[in-house]
């Protein structure tokens, strides 16, 4: 019987583990092509001989999304894999229908299939969608465990921009590894805060091996998501973030209803900052899906160091880039704290952007004043840079999760926002039901 002939629709990650951990070695299948989205200059590399295994001498090719009737067609592609995060069910019925109508099959892989066990007991935290707040809760729960007394190691959904072959397992423990592996903004974002809070964060292409790394230096392993995808590893305790400030978005995006579903532990963050209506609808969805699931509500907590800095002045708010490209939000840190703090004016930087930021924000027009903190290669970094140069502003707010103005020549003073997560008075104890969770778990496996 011939090897049923499959493409995998991804974006630079959940694609690559579920080639790893399901057709890797799998000699009924053979995965002739990989297709990308969502990451801009991924397509057009290959996935390297070097983890393909022995099916794959030369590699697999990666092509641009934009491609796939024609890839269908071309390779008799059978079957179409669906693997990548942070879409609306519309958009995953859009790319059925073009695999279908060229003729393949087309499914999403299950977690039974794609979840790894592991050694050592793992708290995975989700999301609902990009944006929710998945960072500062993993760092809150780092720092539960810590206090508890266990060796904690971050393991993050992976980012791999770069030389996939030298990617495969990455481990930084402290910032010059973020130099050593020559990492984006967006790797930085998800990194450099896990870091600077004592975290060893492991990342990369080959979560198996990066599992049997990670584990020798740690009693739990900590998963901290991309996205809204599911985790790689098994989880002890699940944890998923919603954001009431996007009600509905609990059942209508993939695959963050399949985290809310999961979830021994829903985390209701941004409480404060949303409507008690928009906090009790997303509630309610939550129980509908998931009955048995604690919920907790929580804050994220906006800081600056000298709000004083900030009254009255006219800025330009930077943001985290994700979470307002394909993420879909309209607001982040630097704005919150531009309302808070008394800014004059927000600043439109959208007239002096210019090449790749430029051709950001036409393709993402929801994101207006903002600007998105892109630097997935060095142009486009210098390309942010130009475009803040040429807007005209009195101070220049840094919402990124790490500190962006330590990567920028600019010609105007920053400010760096900070928020973490802030538990609420009279709220379920968010560590409590951590530790209490692995409890339950180790006297069951005991």
């Amino acid at each position: 019987m011939s090897r049923r002939r499959v493409l995998i629709m991804g974006a630079a990650g959940r694609d690559f583990h579920n080639f790893n951990v399901v057709f890797r070695e799998n000699p009924d299948f053979e995965v002739v092509a990989f297709t990308a989205t969502q990451i801009p200059n991924i397509e057009g590399r290959k996935y390297p001989a070097s983890l393909a295994g022995s099916h794959y001498p030369d590699g697999i090719p990666i092509h641009p999304e934009s491609e796939l009737e024609l890839l269908i067609t071309e390779r008799q592609v059978d079957e179409v894999v669906f693997s990548y995060s942070d879409v609306s069910y519309q958009a995953v019925g859009w790319a059925s229908a073009r695999a279908n109508a060229a003729g393949a099959d087309f499914r999403r892989l299950g977690t039974r299939k794609t979840m790894i066990a592991s050694p050592v007991p793992v708290v995975a935290i989700t999301a609902v969608r990009t944006g929710c707040g998945k960072s500062p809760t993993s760092r809150f729960i780092a720092e539960v465990l810590r206090k508890a007394g266990s060796r904690v190691v971050v393991v993050r959904h992976p980012m791999p921009y770069g030389n996939l072959a030298e990617q495969a397992v990455q481990r930084f423990g402290e910032f010059d590894d973020l130099l050593r592996h020559n990492c984006t903004f967006e790797e930085r974002e998800e990194y450099e805060s896990h870091i600077a809070e004592g975290s060893v964060v492991y990342a990369g292409v080959d979560y198996g091996a990066i599992l049997a790394q990670a584990g020798e230096e740690c009693d739990v392993l900590i998963w901290d998501g991309g996205n809204n995808d599911v985790p790689f590893y098994q989880p002890d305790v699940w944890v998923t973030v919603a954001d009431p400030l996007r009600p509905g978005h609990e059942n209508s995006y993939y695959p963050g209803e399949v985290n809310v579903r999961r979830a021994d532990i829903v985390v209701i963050n941004k409480a404060q900052r949303a409507g008690s209506d928009q906090v009790a609808a997303v509630a309610n969805t939550v129980r509908q899906l998931n009955p048995k699931a604690t919920v907790i509500r929580t804050d994220s907590a906006v800081t600056v160091a000298d709000p004083g800095q900030i009254e009255g002045k006219r800025v330009l708010c930077i943001e985290d880039g994700p979470t307002l490209t394909h993420g879909g939000m309209t607001f982040g840190a630097a704005q919150v704290a531009a309302e808070t703090f008394g800014a004059a004016e927000i600043v439109d930087p959208r007239r002096r952007a210019v090449r790749s930021i430029r051709a950001t924000l036409d393709k993402y027009p929801h994101i207006g004043k903002l600007l998105p903190a892109m630097g997935y290669f060095p142009q486009q970094i210098a390309d942010l840079e130009e475009s803040i140069r040429a807007t005209e502003c009195d101070l220049i707010l840094i919402g990124t999760p790490f500190d962006l103005a330590r990567q920028l020549t600019v010609d105007k003073p920053m400010v760096r926002v900070s928020y973490a997560l802030s538990p609420i008075d009279g709220e379920p104890s968010l560590a409590t039901a951590i530790l209490t969770g692995l409890q339950k778990r180790r006297a069951s496996s005991a």
